[in-house]
């Protein structure tokens, strides 16, 4: 058995008070935690030396491993733009684990993803939640599939009006993603458990509430739209983006809606970002709707999630709600609060000592353990981080 004591940590466990003291792990797992909890005989004792112990962040909307760094066309697998339904595909199929983009996830203290399907079709396919560090993606796996990702907008109208095809407006991607779910209907009923069809498996999926609707949507006609076709078909709804979500706020509170707040930092690029605001977050969570932060990576990069939750404390969000927006919160939206997100006895050892309180923008993150396994340690005298060997 493998035993690690993590002792002298200011440790953040997120689902309860902060407290000095330690957190033991034993093969993977976190078995123990407490101001009086001391290390076991035999354990490798790490000293925190009274630095910020904080469970792994959690980023549930990424392209991370699908939309490669600086590899262009070729390393670009996000949508697959050949049909207004593709429920079938999955972004599985496309990570590639040796992206750069993961190292820079550890850098920022990210040790979870949700990796998406892009937004160019109404319905785009089935997500995967997974581990930030790995040599093959069926190690890294956490949930498979994790959700279906559909989009509203401008996104689809552009893509398949730009094709002169169905949908090019707002009102025929609604009837796309109608019609597919009639479709799935009919497919749930039939007697022939023989004649298969992995687009209508996904959409069965999310009628059978096992996995939610991936929402993206940012306009506020566009996020009344999604929770109508959720009425009309009753699955479980997450909005992603979610930029005009605030003008919502009371309806998707009372509803219990979460959303997945983000990109933050970039511009005002189109017409449906135009209430892009660092302020929002803090508006919805003060409405009572459970947020997310997201970086959307690699349109954020990944190592950049902390600090838009840092600056949206800046803007009103509370500091213990930002922590949340990027930890249990984000968990949950994934199904994977029993394993992850916060730092409780039995769940994933996905821990990250930081220099301090990783909402100022001066502290880094300077080890990560994944699962127990240290994965990332920030080398101060060359000033670079250092990661494990995957596998």
């Amino acid at each position: 058995m493998t035993v690690t004591a993590i002792i002298n940590a200011h440790v953040v466990p997120i689902e309860g008070e902060p407290f000095d003291g330690t957190v033991v792990i034993e093969d993977g797992k976190i078995s123990a935690l407490g101001a009086d909890v001391t290390a076991p005989e035999g354990a490798d004792v790490v000293d925190a030396g009274g630095k910020w112990l904080l469970p792994g962040f959690v980023d549930a909307h990424v392209h991370l491993g699908t939309h490669e760094e600086g590899e262009g066309w070729a390393g670009d697998d996000t949508n697959e733009m050949t049909d207004p339904v593709t429920a079938g595909v999955r972004a599985l199929d496309a990570v590639n684990p040796f992206d750069p983009g993961f190292d820079d996830a550890l850098a920022g203290g990210v040790t979870s993803v949700n990796v998406n399907p892009g937004s160019g079709n109404p319905i785009g396919g089935l997500a995967v939640a997974i581990h930030t560090h790995g040599r093959y993606i069926e190690e890294m796996v956490l949930r498979s599939p994790s959700g279906l990702k559909s989009a509203l907008g401008e996104n689809p109208k552009r893509v398949y009006g730009e094709k002169k095809q169905t949908p090019s407006t707002r009102l025929g991607t609604a009837m796309i993603i109608r019609k597919a779910f009639m479709e799935a209907q009919n497919y749930m009923g039939k007697a022939d458990e023989n004649a298969r069809d992995p687009k209508l498996e996904a959409l069965a999926m999310v009628l059978r509430r096992e996995i939610p609707w991936r929402q993206h949507a940012h306009r506020a006609d566009d996020i009344a739209t999604a929770l109508r076709i959720a009425d009309e078909f009753g699955y479980d709804l997450v909005l992603d983006h979610g930029t005009e979500a605030h003008l919502l706020a009371d309806v998707l509170a009372e509803r219990g809606v979460p959303v997945l707040i983000g990109p933050l930092f970039t511009t005002k690029s189109k017409v449906e970002l135009r209430g892009r605001s660092i302020a929002n977050p803090g508006k919805l969570a003060a409405a009572g709707v459970e947020i997310s932060i997201i970086t959307d990576h690699p349109v954020i990069p990944i190592n950049f999630l902390v600090h838009q939750a840092t600056l949206s404390v800046k803007e009103g969000l509370d500091p213990s709600t930002a922590l949340r927006s990027i930890t249990i919160n984000p968990a949950k939206v994934l199904g994977l609060a029993e394993r992850i997100g916060s730092l409780e006895p039995g769940k994933d050892a996905d821990v990250v000592l930081w220099s301090g309180d990783p909402l100022d923008v001066m502290q880094r993150a300077l080890t990560v353990w994944i699962g127990g396994k240290e994965v990332y340690r920030y080398d101060e005298a060359a000033r670079a981080g250092v990661v494990a060997p995957r596998g």
